[in-house]
């Protein structure tokens, strides 16, 4: 069913509008790593990095199912609906270092720090995608098509997370700095591992 209805949209969607589509459906379940540190705070750290665990070594088999021709269950279903272009005939490790950047920021920061990297993580990067998309005319030099558009949208985005976290302006702007240029720079996948370690480590030090 899953595949009939991609098959579908595919055939009725001009091509840019399936991309955008695909990008607002992978950026939307991007950003459900934010109720990671509530996870934590309300349940126990150790059972939400338990459950992030799981879960990327869930996807990793799934991913290894679908180099075999196999798919696993519903997800299959959802990746196949989420998966880009460039990563339908290869290893798609997003989800993988999305959980990494949030085991780890988790592991290594104080509860608040940790808020603040997931954030970054979430939010920032995940507007940047989206508003990029939409809105992104002007082209930064050397970053592998990021926009000044969407740069812009992740600074916001980390600097009013990280100012309702802190009530620290200037912490805020200079974590949301430093996460901005993580951000375009051409890292693929593995932003989503460099982008909390980098706000983690901005917050941690600023906050003395």
């Amino acid at each position: 069913m899953n595949n009939l209805l991609s098959v579908i949209a595919a055939r009725t969607l001009p091509a840019n509008i399936l991309e955008l589509r695909t990008e607002l459906f992978r950026k939307s379940i991007h950003m459900i790593i934010a109720i990671t540190p509530m996870l934590a705070a309300a349940i126990d750290r150790g059972f939400t990095l338990a459950l992030l665990g799981a879960g990327a070594i869930i996807y990793t088999y799934s991913e290894i199912l679908r180099a075999q021709g196999h798919s696993l269950a519903f997800i299959s279903g959802i990746k196949d609906f989420a998966l880009r272009k460039r990563d339908k005939n290869c290893f798609a490790g997003g989800p993988v270092t999305l959980a990494l950047g949030a085991m780890a920021a988790l592991l290594l920061f104080p509860s608040d720090v940790a808020k603040i990297a997931i954030y970054a993580l979430a939010f920032g990067d995940g507007f940047a995608s989206i508003v990029g998309k939409v809105f992104g005319k002007t082209k930064i030099p050397f970053t592998g098509g990021k926009s000044v558009e969407g740069s812009m949208a992740c600074f916001f985005a980390v600097l009013i997370s990280s100012y309702q976290i802190t009530s620290n302006i200037g912490l805020a702007f200079t974590t949301a700095f430093v996460v901005m240029v993580a951000e375009a720079l051409p890292l693929g996948d593995y932003d989503n591992f460099v982008i909390p370690m980098v706000a983690g480590v901005t917050a941690f030090i600023m906050l003395g």
